[in-house]
């Protein structure tokens, strides 16, 4: 559709995050897509659910959980090495990569996030939205 804007996404990893976003972003100009979104999760999307613990408590349904946001560590998701282990650990294996994902993104605060990716990726979509016009 002429109208659809694109927003492409991936984790970090262990990759460089500048090498990962140009290649991408060169994909998707080689596929003729300008104006696309490119984004790359620093180092996992588990560091976006770290990043509001209060939204991982609603979507698995745990307690205790948000009171930790306060932890140096959980301040600062991004700088974690493994995301998604420190998160099977906070949450005693009740995290899954697929259904736990879906359960907790609802509850995503759009504005209490401390994942700078997040806050990023927020900020990166808000602008193009407004900057493009929305497809019908």
């Amino acid at each position: 559709m002429p109208d659809s804007i694109f927003v492409v996404m991936r984790d970090q990893d262990s990759g460089d995050c500048k090498a990962i976003k140009a290649k991408l972003a060169n994909l998707c100009r080689e596929a003729g897509k300008e104006g696309v979104l490119v984004r790359v999760a620093c180092r996992e999307l588990e560091s976006f659910y770290l990043g509001d613990l209060a939204a991982v408590e609603l979507g698995l349904g745990l307690t205790g959980l948000k009171k930790q946001q306060q932890w140096k560590k959980f301040r600062d998701p991004d700088a974690l090495g493994n995301p998604a282990e420190e998160l099977f650990r906070l949450t005693k294996n009740a995290y899954d990569k697929i259904a736990g994902s879906r359960a907790i993104a609802p509850y995503l605060s759009l504005d209490a996030n401390c994942s700078h990716s997040f806050r990023t990726l927020l900020s990166g979509i808000k602008n193009l939205t407004e900057s493009e016009p929305l497809a019908k």
